[in-house]
């Protein structure tokens, strides 16, 4: 690596060009796999530029999944695999990918999903496709370029919720909660801005958002969610532009942040010029009163959610409401994000909705969650967890000696997937929670979810001497 310069011709903030080139060179075999980079500040000498500027393109190459770096130790790049062949993430790294096996192992119990529970919905969802295949046959054989006034009254009305009530004018369809929450943070961000994260929440926005280039911040939460003056420290020190929240029932805690939280959080980000992103999937499965937090800053707040947790995850349905001045960016944003809105799926997902069929759904879902906790809240008993009525997975506080690792490892080998807490981290974090997610929303049978926490019990009961790693 002594001889190696990299090419900074191009266009954009020297940061990134130098990250890009390192990568190209790193696909065209000039830097090979497990070579060291150059220390930053000999880099930065011999290109002419600031460390803090190397660090910052060594930074977005390990959010990009191709370095890895230790202070001491100096930034390596990622071996390849065995096979001699390169992933298209380079190594399975826990910071991109998360904990979970890119193929489920066949033959377990699946307590690792919250999708919604089979209530039945596959033939009102077959019903609703075969109409509109026979009502819209040209759209369904083009591209989707115009969305239909009813699109946006079904986002409207889905993600009303208490005194929330958004227009139909601020709402953009989405390819589901994920791809509408990318789709914001892709619009109102640039490659090297902070995005702010709660250390334990739905991490794979962190890992997608870090694919395009975005750095996570980090902020403290306690038992009763966010810390506001933790959330001040960070804009104050990082800048974040915005901030990702699950304010009521959050994943994977459920916690649900108090109305005095919510107005501190408002007006910090109002203070810092920061934008709040409300995901509400899970809110919309409550009864919670609490005032959404776009009530608190309707101009920087936005609401996203869809189907997948209460109506049918495989319909990919999903809405946001955004003020008016971020509308067509995120929508533009939306579509170079995933290629477009499809128009089998969305008009299916509105007609679902305006009819009230969703909302039906809905509250069969909320029936069969509430049966399936009650299996939990009664084997559990005695054991510290964390559940609602109406949300389909419990957070369970481990007691000593087990770890989150080992104990969601020792759940597979007696057949039963669940996750542990570094699925749920937005970054590197040394924080240690001791706990660990299942979903109950998936087994096809009460028995199955019966078996599933009867194993997660006797795990309990039997602690590590029941678990041995290398059997």
């Amino acid at each position: 690596m002594t001889t190696w310069l990299p090419d900074l011709t191009g266009s954009g903030p020297l940061y990134q060009r130098l990250a890009d080139s390192i990568e190209t060179d790193i696909d065209r075999g000039v830097i090979d796999f497990g070579a060291k980079l150059p220390p930053q500040r000999d880099l930065a000498y011999d290109i002419g530029t600031t460390v803090g500027t190397v660090g910052r393109a060594y930074q977005l190459l390990r959010e990009r999944g191709l370095v890895s770096g230790e202070v001491g130790r100096g930034t390596y790049v990622l071996a390849q695999h065995a096979d001699g062949k390169k992933s298209d993430l380079h190594v399975r790294d826990v910071g991109m990918e998360g904990t979970r096996t890119v193929d489920v192992p066949r033959g377990k119990l699946r307590f690792d999903s919250t999708a919604a529970p089979d209530v039945g919905q596959g033939a009102i969802v077959a019903d609703f496709l075969s109409r509109t295949a026979q009502d819209y046959p040209h759209e369904i054989s083009s591209y989707t370029r115009d969305f239909p006034d009813r699109w946006h009254d079904a986002g409207a009305r889905w993600l009303s919720r208490n005194a929330f009530a958004p227009t139909a004018e601020a709402i953009v369809p989405t390819l589901g909660t994920h791809a509408a929450v990318m789709a914001a943070i892709a619009a109102l961000t640039t490659p090297g801005d902070y995005v702010a994260f709660e250390h334990l929440t739905y991490s794979q926005i962190s890992r997608s958002a870090g694919l395009i280039g975005r750095r996570a911040a980090l902020v403290a939460s306690d038992e009763e969610g966010i810390d506001p003056d933790d959330f001040e420290r960070v804009c104050a020190q990082k800048h974040p532009k915005m901030i990702f929240l699950m304010p009521t029932a959050k994943n994977p805690t459920l916690v649900t942040l108090s109305a005095s939280r919510r107005e501190a959080v408002a007006r910090i980000a109002r203070e810092y010029n920061v934008v709040l992103i409300e995901d509400d999937l899970y809110g919309h499965l409550t009864d919670d009163p609490t005032p959404l937090l776009a009530e608190y800053a309707p101009e920087r707040t936005i609401v996203a959610a869809g189907l997948s947790k209460s109506v049918a995850a495989g319909l990919r349905g999903g809405w946001l409401a955004c003020p008016p001045a971020y509308r067509h960016r995120i929508r533009v944003a939306h579509k170079m994000m995933t290629g477009g809105m499809p128009f089998l799926l969305a008009e299916v997902n509105s007609r679902l909705v305006l009819s009230g069929q969703a909302a039906e759904i809905r509250m069969r879902s909320i029936a069969e969650i509430q049966a399936r906790i009650a299996i939990v809240r009664d084997t559990l008993a005695g054991f510290s967890f964390k559940s609602h009525d109406n949300v389909p997975f419990v957070w369970l506080t481990l007691p000593d000696p087990w770890l989150s690792g080992t104990f969601k490892n020792a759940c597979l080998e007696h057949g039963v997937l669940i996750d542990d807490e570094d699925e749920f981290k937005a970054g590197r974090s040394e924080q240690v929670f001791h706990g660990v997610r299942f979903g109950i929303s998936q087994p096809s049978h009460y028995s199955d979810v019966a078996e599933g926490v009867a194993v997660i019990r006797r795990l309990l009961d039997e602690g590590r001497a029941g678990y041995d790693s290398f059997t």
